[in-house]
């Protein structure tokens, strides 16, 4: 096995645990909050390194190109959908789990949601 190889399968591992890790926390954390903190942070980091080791195995320009471009889309999109579901639970009053310190929604203007 070359170097590259090696670097690529670590690299594929490590992406899928940090998936896993999102698909546990999922499960695990009380307030949806936690769960869309879960959901996107940890998956969001494994996809780049599957998508890393998968770039050091292709010998092709253009799939190198797709596989960049792949994470570019992730990142514009996780964040984004993300802070809406999060909006989106807070305003509908989900209930923030109790051992959170810090609400800065709760003291910032209500949205004027129809002018």
């Amino acid at each position: 096995m070359s170097v590259t190889e090696v670097m690529s399968a670590v690299l594929v591992v490590a992406g899928c645990a940090l998936g896993l890790l999102g698909g546990l926390g999922v499960y695990r954390l009380p307030d949806v909050f936690g769960r869309m903190h879960a959901a996107t942070k940890p998956p969001t980091l494994g996809l780049v390194l599957v998508a890393v080791g998968a770039i050091l195995q292709v010998n092709a320009l253009s799939g190198a190109t797709l596989l960049v471009l792949v994470i570019l889309l992730q990142f514009l999109t996780a964040p984004v959908g993300a802070h809406m579901v999060a909006r989106a639970a807070y305003e509908s009053g989900d209930q923030l789990d109790e051992g959170t310190v810090i609400d800065e929604l709760s003291q910032a203007d209500p949205p004027e949601m129809y002018p």
